[in-house]
């Protein structure tokens, strides 16, 4: 049988659930973010993008092009609420959800064109219920794969619905070489300085030329811009681990920045932990070279954490075992497994008078931003983090699920 696979995301999410609930902001340039110096935009509304805004862009620079936009800050809560009724959408068609954030899902529908109609169906009755239920749009693309389907979802945004013909690799062949998962401001020119322009070329790359060129990565790179992608949805179950990751504009190169990174990714894993009322004992830090080889060390704790002070004291411990040489680091990511409700099998932790403290001051600073907004919660040291381009906390069952955005 083949598969009928669907990747729904939602249009301009954060932005779009800020002009629904304050009607004053629609058909305005809207930002969601922070206006500090090192503020981030974590989404734009699409009238902020016809001034060149995108999410990612330092907050500055978006002001600069676009200076009488809305900024609100962002409400996490908000956002986990309007993304529950969506997924709940999702499932009343399939089982097979596989979430890659608050804002966009795959779903193998392969099972359900017998019960709700063929794959294109599906996706249209999907699309029809969140937008009645929710107010909000989204688009999807309909493909027998989840890369090819993650590429059509962004073609048309935004209330967009992609169909890829069955002969993918000719439906991708067009497509720039930008499009590829993992290809940015730095690889692009690489590539299209080895005349490798668009998605056909890299299918038809030598070989050799796209080791050297991407390192071992330029193997998947050529077989997904032939349209092979095998990999199976996965459904959302409960988390085997949870983390956050960043990929940087430019390099990391300094031991300080990196371990900056660091905290920032361990704040947002304990929130979450603690959001769950879990704690994990192992902690896994993950760095992604200039060449995009990727190397993780690991370590298992005497007993469960859950704050962010005891995660990021162990991805320090870690980062302290990797060897960054001459190389720049264009991801950094910390993620806590082998999780357990806390208190189960913690007996270690009541005779740790310091990490219970550290764990109820981690339950006040979340129950600070739920009150009064992301601001309240954030640790002063997190003031200077680096300049951020895609910032994002997920539960990480598969470490391949990223994409382009």
């Amino acid at each position: 049988m083949r598969r009928a696979i669907l990747h729904v995301d939602m249009d301009a999410f954060f932005a779009s659930v800020e002009q629904h609930d304050d009607p004053s902001l629609r058909g305005k340039p809207v930002l969601v973010g922070g206006r500090s110096r090192r503020g981030v935009v974590a989404a734009a509304s699409y009238e902020a993008r016809k001034f060149g805004v995108h999410s990612a862009m330092p907050m500055h620079e978006a002001l600069r092009r676009c200076p009488h936009a809305v900024v609100v800050e962002g409400r996490r809560g908000r956002y986990a609420e309007v993304s529950h009724a969506v997924f709940e959408i999702f499932r009343r068609y399939t089982p097979l959800v596989e979430g890659l954030s608050l804002d966009e899902a795959f779903l193998d529908v392969t099972g359900s064109e017998s019960l709700f109609g063929d794959r294109v169906e599906i996706a249209r009755a999907i699309k029809d219920a969140i937008r009645e239920e929710t107010r909000l749009t989204a688009s999807a693309g309909v493909a027998r794969c989840k890369f090819v389907a993650k590429i059509a979802s962004d073609l048309e945004k935004p209330d967009g619905l992609v169909v890829v013909p069955e002969d993918a690799r000719a439906f991708l062949a067009p497509l720039p070489i930008e499009r590829m998962w993992g290809v940015g401001a730095k690889t692009a020119p690489l590539l299209r300085g080895l005349g490798l322009t668009t998605l056909a070329h890299l299918a038809a790359a030598d070989a050799r030329v796209l080791e050297r060129a991407l390192g071992s990565w330029g193997a998947e790179a050529r077989r997904l811009a032939c349209g092979d992608d095998p990999r199976s949805v996965e459904p959302d179950g409960e988390a085997r681990s949870m983390g956050a990751e960043s990929t940087y504009e430019h390099d990391l190169v300094d031991r300080e920045d990196i371990a900056r990174t660091l905290l920032a990714h361990a704040s947002r894993v304990a929130e979450r932990l603690t959001e769950g009322g879990l704690a994990g004992r192992v902690v896994v830090v993950k760095l992604k070279y200039a060449d995009f080889s990727l190397v993780s060390r690991r370590v298992t704790l005497d007993a469960p954490v859950s704050d962010t002070r005891s995660i990021h004291e162990a991805a320090l411990e870690l980062l302290a075992r990797f060897d960054l040489g001459a190389l720049g680091v264009r991801l950094t990511g910390v993620s806590v497994s082998d999780l357990a409700a806390r208190g189960r099998g913690q007996r270690a932790l009541f005779d740790d008078r310091s990490r219970e403290k550290q764990e109820r001051l981690e339950a006040v600073r979340l129950q600070m931003k739920r009150r009064f907004g992301e601001a309240s919660g954030t640790l002063a040291s997190l003031l200077e983090e680096a300049d951020v381009v895609v910032p994002h906390a997920q539960r990480l069952p598969d470490a391949r699920r990223g994409g382009r955005r």
